[in-house]
């Protein structure tokens, strides 16, 4: 493209008046916006990157546990219709917002400054969630290194962490196959280990009284912050090649543990109770809410990531095609993971002479306590158990680079002049300034505050941006001019499937799933231990500062602006001046107009001047300015 560049540049000198000031004096045109700005290096690192963001370890601790407590197989009917209603239209909006601006989530609101609090609202969100996440990879590398053993530290009782209450569940059926009543109240070795050894839960007294700092949790936070700057420390360059391990060793590792659990007795009654359909359950709301809220979450929409992601994209990359590559691919990866997961349960439930249920969780009680028991029990134990909590660090690395690249790229686009040329040292200070925020959680009772960060941070505040960006993009720019922009990037329009969920379908869903969270709201929750009050009030001011940044963004918007309020509003919400595409080369159709400078009646012609003849891209944009020609003389 450049070399292309510098041939129409040679060409005889246009008049002044088809010239932009870009034109005009010794000015390098080879060293543009977007090159200062970076972008994906490699055919499949956007693709990969979507999918290591998209595969996270929701997939493996929480779609299998929801799946058999809503139904069952026939939980897939809600799913993959929620998938259809949510989560591909979203994704596809995403995607197009920030392929079309090769902009991050704050700069991207040029498209309606009224509406950039929102972007605001996302950083907040993506910041809180980063502290707490990397917290979960540190736990996931203290297995790791555990795992590293010839014998697994919480195979067996006896240590000093252990209580009278340990008792080693392996083995323990009688002749019968049944077991001793006693056996429900004990503990096992594996969750004395996680509560009393890793986490030292014992030496807090609730989340008021953290206690003291566990410098074996302090040491695995700051190698998973070193190993996050690492990789992003040239930004998608960096990023963006470490994703071709990072996205597709999990599906290796995945495929050899669902080896060994299928081969496993007992495993087809751990898959039997994660599949069999109970369809009685599709009566419920709760099995759709659950299936919405497993798409929301688990596709990422609304943190921004995917949006950063896509603003490193060429301008007429297939987002269309990825959308739907990554979208599905994470849907049968949940699915793949739940045989995985269950069968070994099922194994698990046969050895103890239990049912499925009783050993059966979610979260971090699933990947810290029951599969690491699970693990005691195979031969090669500690294999078995590395390769596990591999897995869970490559999948929880991807989405963790998202997080970083998302505040980074965000506020580098806000002020690019004074940080993209020290982006390496900015990413490195937000790095050390969330390592600093998380040390509580590396506490004794840091326990109790991630599942705080947990409940609250992503919680109705997430819901309330993507409804926000979903009405703002539609309603406020207008969903012709949305479709336009599309059919000018990718060369055909949205067709009434997107249209019809942008508009009525997919707000409409995510409105249900507020009220629902509201009206079905709990207090958090750890075990026996209730939060208080105080804590309880915290979570949920945490969650309304996301939705408070919103207003707060649009009053600055208005003062910004001059006139009535009603003029204000009016100026607010309209495009900046600015808004289009990043490079000149991609500026046609009714967005040429804008480029600085541009004064001639036919914009198109100083396109054409500039690059060249017209490719079918700039047909696309002489159709849509045709279209918009029309409809002015309709409405005259």
């Amino acid at each position: 493209m450049k070399k292309l560049q510098r041939a129409h540049l040679r060409k005889p000198v246009t008049p002044d008046l088809l010239m932009t000031p870009s034109d005009q004096g010794d000015v390098d045109l080879d060293m543009d916006f977007a090159a200062d700005r970076g972008n994906w290096t490699g055919k499949l690192d956007f693709l990969l990157s979507c999918i290591g963001y998209c595969v996270g370890l929701g997939n493996v601790w929480r779609f299998p546990y929801r799946a058999y407590t809503n139904g069952g197989g026939a939980f897939l009917v809600p799913y993959f219709l929620m998938l259809a209603i949510c989560g591909i239209p979203l994704f596809f909006l995403e995607l197009s917002l920030g392929q079309f601006s090769s902009l991050g989530p704050l700069a991207v609101w040029k498209i309606s400054p009224l509406f950039k609090g929102a972007g605001a609202a996302m950083l907040l969100i993506v910041g809180l969630v980063a502290i707490y996440y990397n917290m979960i990879i540190a736990y996931v590398l203290f297995y790791l290194f555990a795992s590293l053993t010839s014998d697994l530290p919480w195979e067996h009782c006896g240590n000093w962490w252990n209580t009278e209450l340990c008792l080693e569940h392996r083995g323990s059926k009688d002749g019968n196959g049944a077991l001793p009543l006693n056996l429900t109240y004990t503990v096992s070795p594996s969750e004395e280990y996680w509560s009393r050894y890793v986490l030292h839960i014992q030496g807090s007294q609730g989340i008021g009284s953290p206690g003291e700092i566990r410098w074996n949790l302090c040491l695995c936070l700051l190698l998973a912050w070193v190993i996050v700057f690492l990789c992003i420390l040239k930004g998608v360059k960096s990023s963006g090649k470490v994703v071709y391990f990072t996205a597709t060793f999990p599906y290796l590792i995945l495929l050899m543990l669902l080896v060994r659990g299928v081969t496993l007795p007992g495993a087809w009654k751990g898959i039997q109770f994660y599949l069999t359909p109970q369809f009685h359950h599709l009566l419920s709301s709760k099995v759709w809410i659950e299936a919405a809220l497993q798409i929301f979450y688990s596709l990422g929409v609304g943190f921004g990531g995917l949006l950063t992601f896509a603003s490193y994209n060429t301008f007429h990359q297939n987002i269309y095609r990825d959308t739907f590559i990554v979208t599905l691919g994470n849907a049968i990866t949940s699915i793949l993971a739940g045989f995985a997961i269950f069968s070994v349960l099922g194994y698990m439930s046969q050895e103890l002479g239990v049912p499925v249920d009783q050993v059966a969780k979610a979260g971090p009680g699933l990947a810290f306590v029951v599969y690491p028991q699970a693990m005691t029990m195979l031969p090669l134990s500690p294999f078995w158990s590395f390769l596990f909590f591999f897995m869970l660090l490559t999948l929880g690395l991807d989405s963790q680079f998202a997080f970083l690249e998302t505040i980074v790229t965000a506020v580098t686009d806000e002020f690019p002049y004074y940080l993209r040329p020290k982006k390496a040292v900015f990413s490195g200070l937000i790095c050390l300034a969330m390592y600093l925020m998380g040390l509580i959680l590396t506490t004794d009772g840091g326990m109790y505050w991630l599942v705080l960060l947990d409940d609250y941070s992503a919680s109705f505040g997430l819901m309330v941006v993507v409804i926000t960006t979903c009405l703002a993009v539609t309603r406020v720019y207008g969903i012709q001019r949305f479709c336009r922009d599309i059919h000018m990037m990718l060369g055909f329009k949205p067709g009434f499937y997107f249209r019809a969920c942008w508009l009525f379908l997919s707000p409409a869903t995510l409105l249900a799933l507020l009220v629902y969270s509201i009206v079905k709201y709990q207090p958090s929750e750890y075990g026996s231990y209730r939060f208080p009050p105080w804590a309880e009030l915290l979570g949920i001011l945490m969650g309304l500062l996301s939705c408070l940044m919103i207003p707060a963004g649009m009053l600055v918007a208005v003062l910004r602006e001059e006139g009535s309020l009603w003029e204000r509003l009016q100026q607010a919400s309209r495009p900046a001046m600015d808004w289009g595409p990043s490079l000149e080369e991609n500026r046609t159709g009714m967005y040429v107009a804008t480029l600085a400078g541009s004064q001639s009646p036919k914009p198109l012609m100083v396109h054409m001047r500039k690059y060249g003849g017209i490719t079918s891209f700039e047909n696309t944009a002489i159709e849509v300015d045709r279209e918009i020609a029309e409809e002015e003389e309709s409405m005259m």
